[in-house]
């Protein structure tokens, strides 16, 4: 098991060199001066060239990107190009809100995907797979931004049911720990905090899930399927095994390898879509600061964000092949 580790993690190296270099050369392809976008288009060509030189935008991209790496190796992200603020502690800041929607939309839709789709597959067919199956294509179609102005003007101002804006009230007060606002608040027992940030998080966390947990009821579904027309389950039913053991034993666990693939995939999916959803409901986190910075051309911004997030995304995997090895020993000798 360790060799199989090994091998991954030396596998995800030039993964992780190759996402560096998409990320660094896709930045510098958004249309745009950055230097202009800051002075200004009635900015005189002489402080644009003075900004460009500062900035080291003159450089070759060679020579840009070997820099930046190099910078990134000491830890430096360096600073944003509006306001000079240090993008590692601003990361550090807006990181934890990203994660904590993120977390929160994989945990409902995992929790609620899994379930539909066991159950549409043994009862296929059935008015609740139709139904089920009919809400997953729905929740694949309908856009983020849609759903979510919509969650905003029925839920939050017609109805008035939820706040829809920012992670707590202004008059909460909350002692940061790790900046995870419910965890926080649990950790230093502020119950009125916990109650604030979870109505402030039901929302945008609801927008966020809709498309995750339509894919892992298909792709559950789908496994589910496939699995419980195999020769093993009929013998284990021939046996005389009550269905319920038939399902969970034999069945499901068979069944998990994709349906963790796929979980493992919209956790990066949810960090992406976080975007949309982060400006929609003004969440301060990464995603909405991504956005920003993207209006600005501040490049050292959405460079370090698009970097984090894509070694998210191959962290996961690696992670995800990991736990392949405790689902299905047979994988270790893959």
């Amino acid at each position: 098991m360790s060799q199989y580790i090994f091998r991954r993690i030396i596998e995800a190296i030039p993964v992780v060199l190759g996402v560096s270099i998409l990320v660094f050369l896709m930045v510098h392809l958004i249309p745009g001066d950055p230097a202009v976008a800051l002075l200004g288009e009635r900015a005189t060509d002489e402080n644009i060239d003075a900004l460009r030189e500062r900035w080291g935008l003159n450089e070759p991209l060679h020579e840009q990107y070997l820099i930046w790496v190099g910078n990134i190796m000491q830890g430096d992200l360096g600073n944003s190009r509006r306001g000079n603020l240090d993008i590692s502690r601003e990361l550090r800041n807006r990181f934890p809100a990203t994660i904590e929607l993120s977390l929160t939309a994989l945990t409902i839709a995992t929790l609620l995907g899994i379930p539909i789709g066991i159950f549409s597959a043994v009862k296929r067919n059935s008015w609740f797979d139709t139904g089920s199956m009919l809400g997953a294509l729905l929740g694949v179609s309908i856009p983020i931004f849609v759903l979510g102005l919509l969650l905003m003007f029925f839920v939050g101002v017609e109805l008035g049911w939820l706040p829809f804006i920012s992670r707590l009230d202004s008059n909460i007060s909350l002692e940061r720990v790790t900046g995870l606002h419910t965890v926080d608040a649990i950790i230093t027992g502020n119950w009125d905090a916990f109650v604030n940030a979870v109505s402030h998080l039901i929302l945008p966390a609801i927008t966020l899930m809709t498309i995750s947990l339509a894919v892992i009821a298909r792709i559950t579904r789908s496994a589910m399927l496939e699995v419980l027309n195999q020769d093993y389950i009929r013998t284990a039913r021939a046996k005389g095994l009550q269905e319920r053991k038939v399902i969970r034993t034999h069945a499901l666990r068979n069944a998990l390898l994709p349906v963790v693939t796929i979980i493992g995939l919209q956790l990066g999916t949810l960090l992406s879509g976080a975007v949309l959803t982060e400006t929609i409901f003004a969440w301060p986190g990464i995603g909405k600061w991504l956005f920003d910075s993207i209006q600005a051309r501040d490049y050292p911004i959405v460079q370090s964000v698009t970097l984090l997030v894509a070694m998210i995304y191959v962290f996961v995997n690696l992670a995800v092949d990991i736990l392949y090895t405790v689902i299905d020993p047979r994988v270790r000798n893959a």
